[in-house]
């Protein structure tokens, strides 16, 4: 293979790593060099003002310069950059051992679409991870991810991996921070990739000073973006039970009080299921249009609900629905009222309390579903002409 057309690149981003990243660039040329492969460096500089670039270029990297500040941004030009089929990414601290990149490219000759390295079930040197990051915030964020998505890996915030050129292309990656490591697990996991995970060494590393990553800050950006790319969980699982547990309130309490074991549940309880079942239908619509606009902005490919709901679900379908709650709600409520003025603005002594809140609530979610109709059929309008 010509040098020209690599089989290997490795992508490496760096923001003022002059003391590291030439041994990190001279480790994986002296890798291509005792594997017999033909590879290239590429260093994606973000901006670095300590003449890292020039150290990089010296030891033999092609440097191109990535203004858009952030670690995903950086990872994205170099990967755009790249020439090579098997693309190799780790960082430029020298944390990680770039003469053992057969052990991330064998995989990928083998049939695998992503190679991971897994710091926790290989070996961490004294001082390379601080306790929190190797026992709570890498477990944490490993254990969410794989809950929401169904990834199945150990370490999912290890900066060594390696993914195949194809593969990289059907991920469209956007995320331009420190997510951007989750963001290419998660679109790997519903791509349906093949994943292996190998055992590495994470090494203490060379930086001197502050390290660039803030365990809470980037902790939290991972999290978010975690979520944001699930719906599902963040709305509409959490929407659909508080509409379940307030509308179950509002039946069980609309006749009357009751007695759960000797205590008395009267309409207070009903308020709050008011409450509840309106705030489930706001976050369970939110949901949905979350997962329409997910589609529009190419956030998803595909989504096996949203077919489903538009085949029984339209416009007018929704506005009925919405017109019907909204009125029978009306309805209850002027009948309260008309008793009101018909007993001389009094009920005498009789309590009208769950009618008015059994009304006001139709007509408020009646409301909504009426006005959130419309914002769907636009969303769902938009999704089809994409």
């Amino acid at each position: 293979m010509a040098a020209a057309d690599p089989e290997v690149s490795v992508i490496i981003p760096c923001l003022n790593e002059r003391t590291t990243i030439g041994l990190c660039v001279a480790k994986a040329r002296g890798a291509f060099t005792r594997l017999g492969m033909a590879g290239e460096v590429v260093v994606a500089d973000n901006g670095s003002t300590d003449g890292s670039r020039e150290v990089a270029a010296a030891a033999g990297a092609r440097v191109i310069l990535e203004e858009r500040k952030g670690y995903g941004s950086a990872l994205l030009a170099g990967f755009a950059q790249a020439k090579g089929r098997y693309l190799v990414m780790g960082d430029a601290d020298d944390t990680y051992d770039f003469t053992d990149l057969d052990g991330f490219v064998r995989p990928l000759h083998s049939g695998f679409d992503v190679v991971m390295g897994d710091r926790l079930h290989g070996k961490v040197e004294p001082g390379a991870m601080p306790w929190h990051h190797r026992h709570i915030g890498v477990p944490i964020l490993s254990f969410v991810l794989n809950r929401l998505f169904g990834a199945k890996i150990r370490d999912a915030h290890c900066g060594m991996r390696s993914i195949t050129r194809e593969a990289y292309a059907k991920l469209k990656l956007r995320t331009t921070g420190m997510e951007f490591a989750s963001e290419m697990l998660i679109r790997a996991a519903r791509a349906r990739l093949r994943i292996a995970q190998i055992p590495i060494v994470l090494h203490k590393g060379g930086r001197p000073g502050r390290p660039h990553l803030r365990s809470f800050r980037d902790g939290w950006r991972h999290l978010k973006m975690m979520f944001m790319l699930s719906p599902t969980h963040l709305f509409l699982i959490p929407g659909l039970a508080l509409f379940a547990t307030g509308a179950a309130l509002l039946a069980l309490l609309a006749a009357g009080p009751i007695h759960v074991a000797g205590r008395l549940v009267d309409y207070h309880f009903m308020i709050l299921g008011s409450l509840m079942a309106v705030l489930g239908f706001n976050v369970t619509t939110i949901g949905l249009f979350a997962r329409i606009y997910a589609l529009v902005e190419g956030l998803e490919e595909d989504d096996p609900l949203l077919p489903r709901l538009f085949k029984v679900f339209n416009l007018e379908r929704g506005l009925l629905a919405g017109g019907a709650a909204f009125l029978a709600g009306l309805a209850i409520e002027s009948s309260i009222l008309v008793e009101w003025l018909r007993k001389d603005f009094s009920f005498g002594g009789e309590i009208r309390v769950r009618p008015a809140i059994l009304g006001l609530t139709l007509m408020v979610i009646g409301a909504q579903a009426f006005f959130a109709s419309f914002f769907f059929s636009m969303l769902g309008t938009e999704r089809r002409r994409g």
